[in-house]
């Protein structure tokens, strides 16, 4: 089971925090991914991080957005600054036992039900 929070209506400038809280039965922390879609787009990878600390991040996000870790409270986060319009979109966190590669949806197999991020001009 994985679950989202922290999305919100900001101006553009502005910073959000998402968390994600995932619950598996797994015997080693899952790699866990944040992805994007905005109406009528696809799903986007955003950031992803390993156990080890490892991340990967999608170029429109370099520098503003962090993906970090807890891994005794199983939880991620998103730290998102300087938001833009363009990163408006439901975003949802996704986890996978295997580690992290690629950051594309369809080898993710826990999905949260997304947290809606709107960013205004």
């Amino acid at each position: 089971q994985v679950r989202e929070s922290g999305g919100d209506s900001v101006q553009a400038g502005g910073s959000l925090r998402l968390s994600c809280a995932a619950s598996m039965k797994a015997s080693i922390p899952p790699c866990m991914a944040w992805f994007r879609q905005a109406p009528g787009e696809e799903r986007e990878g955003v950031a992803s991080i390993d156990r080890d600390g490892t991340t990967i991040y999608v170029d429109s996000v370099k520098g503003r957005f962090t993906i970090s870790r807890d891994n005794v409270k199983s939880t991620s986060y998103l730290q998102m600054n300087s938001l833009k319009p363009d990163d408006t979109g439901m975003y949802y966190c996704a986890a996978r036992v295997p580690r992290c590669g690629a950051t594309i949806p369809r080898t993710y197999n826990y999905w949260g039900q997304g947290t809606q991020v709107t960013v205004s001009s």
